[in-house]
């Protein structure tokens, strides 16, 4: 029974470790497809300001009441996305927590979903969450999560060089990660790939958006060494062996700890007495 019990807890263990590189690797986008995901640099380009969205309230917005007063960090993604676009908000918020500028009075952060099913309720449990994690009551005036239909969407991405695809197997996105820094009148000054981001840099990059300066172009190679693909769930080959490693390295602890915890069986008594050398043995009474 206990070596049942131990071969259960081996099978269901690997099964953890590898079932996701197993599940995500179905999916009807090619690999020529997922190379034409890039986040191209259109620096200088007007962002559509006169397009339409919806609010986490519900409420109709132009993006062009959100530009005219201070600069812009705009984030591209999908709010149910199962770990990217939570990666990169989550990087951007531990970056603008170490800001001396605040969200709402220095500048405004633009989040904008790229599922068009994707509604209102749940920007606003999004927007909950992360004002939640900033920790400043300034940050809800300024901090913008929104909802639109496809043409929108569309728009703006393509202005700001976002690529993406919806893959029917999975349903998911494919997609970059990274935002954008907009001057206060629409224009791209900066960007900035990965998932995690120099608070120094963004606090130079706004400082340059709010004068309308435009920055320089930043290399891609950040954007392959962070680049996600969520449809097959692969970050690179480096970190799949770092964690197929570290899962084998666990599995054998594992091993080596049900063993030692197994309770040993106790020796066997000897029926034979043994006695002092030279001396009788008393015969028991």
């Amino acid at each position: 029974m206990k070596s049942n019990s131990t071969h259960l807890i081996f099978l269901t263990y690997l099964t953890l470790c590898f079932w996701p590189y197993v599940a995500f690797s179905q999916t009807n986008l090619s690999d020529e497809a997922l190379a034409k995901i890039t986040f191209a640099q259109n620096l200088n380009s007007q962002l559509p300001t006169d397009v339409t969205f919806r609010d986490e309230a519900g409420q109709l917005v132009e993006l062009k009441n959100y530009f005219n007063k201070r600069p812009v960090v705009l984030v591209l993604g999908y709010y149910q996305c199962p770990m990217l676009c939570n990666l990169v908000l989550n990087g951007m918020v531990e970056s603008m927590q170490d800001l001396r500028w605040t969200i709402g009075k220095e500048y405004e952060v633009i989040d904008i979903s790229i599922d068009p099913t994707e509604k209102p309720a749940l920007a606003a449990a999004k927007k909950r969450n992360y004002l939640k994690r900033y920790g400043r009551d300034e940050g809800a005036a300024g901090w913008h999560f929104l909802t639109g239909d496809a043409p929108p969407i569309q728009k703006v991405a393509q202005a700001v060089g976002f690529q993406y695809s919806y893959d029917a197997v999975s349903k998911q996105y494919a997609h970059p990660s990274g935002f954008v820094v907009l001057t206060p009148d629409g224009k791209i000054s900066k960007y900035f790939f990965g998932v995690t981001f120099s608070a120094r840099e963004l606090h130079r990059a706004l400082e340059a958006a709010s004068t309308r300066s435009i920055g320089s172009r930043i290399q891609e190679l950040v954007l392959l060494c962070f680049h996600y693909r969520p449809i097959t769930s692969k970050y690179g080959a480096a970190i799949i062996f770092s964690v197929r490693a570290l899962a084998i390295m666990t599995i054998v602890g594992l091993g080596l700890l049900i063993s030692k915890a197994a309770p040993r069986q106790p020796e066997p008594a000897s029926s034979d007495v043994c006695a002092p050398e030279n001396e009788p043995v008393t015969p028991a009474k």
